[in-house]
């Protein structure tokens, strides 16, 4: 059984899966700034070693070895993570898109984000202004959540009935929420945050996706302090993705 997911996409085909990891931790994360493809500076030695431990896990574990691609995002930070992890996937090469890249900021790349508000007079948060760009000549939250939607799309049909395995960032792991789950107001309501190195995985069940798992970093032995948890953040703070 198969169901389309738009009249211009083939059918998806029942089993499907696909896993999406989220990058180590970055330097853009670390110091706060937007980092897009001029910017960005790849992992920290923490980020390198999230990577890590993630590789051990799925060696010790098995549990992604039968993924049939290995696609990344175009950004260092993700390349630098799938080399990594692909180590972890004996014969599994990983192949870059562009399409699997974070939301694209424009003239904003390598901005501060607590700066956002002060350049361009609004909140930086995704979703609260979905139809205007990061910065100018960049992408709206809606065209990023449909463009990355349709990257992921166009993944799973070249694999029907396998594993699709995807390393990429947090705004990538929203954007599958907001559409596979069909979120309204393009997830303007809710405030998603997945760990770096964590694991988001789907199932398409014939009729629709169903979230086999979301934020997996259970491999992590440095979680987030409970502070980081609880503590609400300044109105600024947007943790670059």
């Amino acid at each position: 059984m198969t169901e389309s997911v738009g009249e211009e996409n083939p059918p998806i085909a029942t089993g499907t899966r696909l896993a999406i990891v989220r990058h180590g931790e970055a330097w853009c994360n670390l110091e706060q700034f937007i980092g897009g493809p001029k910017s960005c500076r790849g992992l920290t030695p923490r980020g390198q070693r999230q990577a890590h431990v993630l590789r051990e896990r799925l060696e010790r574990t098995g549990e992604l070895a039968h993924a049939s691609a290995l696609w990344t995002s175009d950004l260092p930070r993700a390349i630098e993570t799938a080399r990594i992890v692909g180590e972890g996937l004996i014969g599994l090469e990983f192949q870059q898109s562009e399409g699997l890249s974070e939301r694209d900021a424009g003239e904003a790349d390598g901005m501060f984000w607590r700066d956002i508000p002060a350049q361009y007079g609004r909140s930086a948060t995704p979703g609260d202004f979905p139809d205007e760009p990061l910065g100018p000549g960049g992408e709206s939250w809606i065209a990023f959540v449909d463009r990355a939607t349709a990257e992921l799309n166009r993944l799973v049909h070249a694999n029907p009935g396998e594993l699709t395995l995807v390393v990429a960032h947090g705004g990538i792991i929203d954007a599958s929420l907001i559409r596979f789950l069909q979120l309204p107001e393009h997830g303007s309501q809710i405030r998603l945050h997945a760990e770096h190195t964590s694991i988001t995985e789907w199932h398409f069940t014939g009729r629709k996706w169903r979230l086999v798992r979301y934020n997996d970093f259970s491999h992590l032995s440095e979680p987030p302090h409970a502070s980081e948890l609880l503590a609400p953040p300044p109105e600024w703070v947007h943790t670059e993705r």
